[in-house]
């Protein structure tokens, strides 16, 4: 079962339904007290959809306690994505609307498109680079994912950026990783065939630390 966290700025349902294509179940979590009433081998994945503003997303994380809940979740290993603001808030600080401190769980600045192309950066684009990772186990340079976003990050480490998509002059982190914490600035759950391909990926990657030592 994967765990979608409701930070009440998302639109939980198409994510929910895009991990239904892929054949993996999900629940919504709300609170920490809601994670902790989960029996422990209920939960082998975590997923922070998001959209809106990164201060906000961060009020609602605290305020409802599941920063420390994804926190927790990737010191243990489970495998957690974060989607579109869910990916940016897995980053160290944000620029959007002042400066805000993110989860710190992938090294890397959120900030501002500047130059003259269109913000938002909105609709399809194409990989540019596509690294070896399980998340992007069949996926390939040239295939198309579909993007909404203002802001975009500035990884710290390259070996963090697994794939890219160019927008202008701009190399767009669109698949951020490190250890077993992802994230895809793009929308998986809208990107037809190749999202779906993605989201199947990220419920391999549960099903396999179910069976692992880590999660025994």
């Amino acid at each position: 079962m994967i765990a979608v966290l409701d930070l009440g700025i998302g639109n939980l349902s198409s994510v929910r339904s895009g991990f239904a294509r892929a054949g993996a179940d999900t629940i919504v979590v709300e609170t920490s007290e809601m994670w902790n009433q989960l029996a422990k081998d209920t939960i082998d994945g975590v997923v922070l959809p998001g959209v809106g503003a990164f201060g906000d997303a961060m009020f609602q994380l605290r305020a409802t306690g599941l920063m420390q809940v994804v926190k927790k979740a990737a010191k243990q290993g489970l495998p957690v994505l974060g989607i579109c603001l869910g990916m940016q808030l897995l980053c160290s600080i944000s620029e959007e609307h002042g400066s805000h401190i993110g989860l710190g769980l992938i090294p890397g600045r959120i900030v501002r498109f500047k130059g003259p192309e269109k913000v938002p950066h909105m609709g399809w684009n194409d990989f540019v680079e596509v690294a070896s990772h399980p998340l992007l186990k069949g996926v390939e340079v040239g295939d198309y994912v579909y993007f909404v976003h203002s802001y975009y990050a500035q990884m710290h480490a390259d070996e963090h950026l697994l794939a890219a998509a160019q927008y202008g002059d701009v190399r767009v982190p669109a698949v951020i990783g490190k250890d077993n914490v992802c994230g895809t600035q793009f929308h998986p759950e809208k990107s037809g065939e190749v999202g779906e391909q993605i989201l199947r990926n990220f419920s391999q990657m549960c099903s396999e630390f179910r069976q692992s030592e880590v999660y025994q």
